[in-house]
């Protein structure tokens, strides 16, 4: 391989090709899209699934099982090693002062505590759902757990 072959022919803004402008520009008449045939209409792309005719993969294979995921709460987890590094000792800690400290971010419809981590603080959390571990730990500290319910 010789090195000054790689940037040979190599244009950083090419023209773009005028189709369909006479013979003399070497691209009339059928436009570069040869004779007749599917691609030489206008419209003409093909699907992402298309096999030429033959019966798509898709098809081929059975279909089985449902999946709800669509209909399935987001949820937002945040560990009390997070609170413990976040919060005060005696403060309150909701879902907008979870978002007001970055613990929580993008959308989510449910907040829930987890227990990774050691609490030191009385706190008292205000959240969707907690882990038995992280009630317990809340709990052991003088804190509350608040269940707060959606919409």
């Amino acid at each position: 391989m010789i090195l000054d072959d790689v940037h040979r022919g190599i244009q950083k803004r090419r023209n773009r090709k005028r189709i369909g402008r006479g013979i003399g520009s070497g691209h009339g008449k059928t436009c570069g899209r040869g004779h007749k045939g599917y691609y030489s209409r206008s419209g003409a792309k093909r699907r992402m699934s298309f096999e030429g005719g033959q019966t798509p993969l898709a098809r081929r294979i059975a279909k089985r099982g449902f999946s709800n995921k669509f209909f399935a709460a987001r949820v937002a987890i945040v560990n009390l090693a997070a609170l413990e590094d976040a919060f005060e000792s005696g403060a309150t800690v909701d879902v907008s002062a979870l978002a007001e400290k970055g613990l929580v971010s993008g959308q989510y419809d449910v907040v829930k505590v987890l227990g990774n981590g050691e609490l030191t603080k009385k706190l008292t959390v205000q959240a969707h759902r907690f882990s038995k571990s992280a009630q317990e730990k809340i709990a052991s500290k003088g804190g509350t757990a608040e269940v707060v319910t959606t919409r």
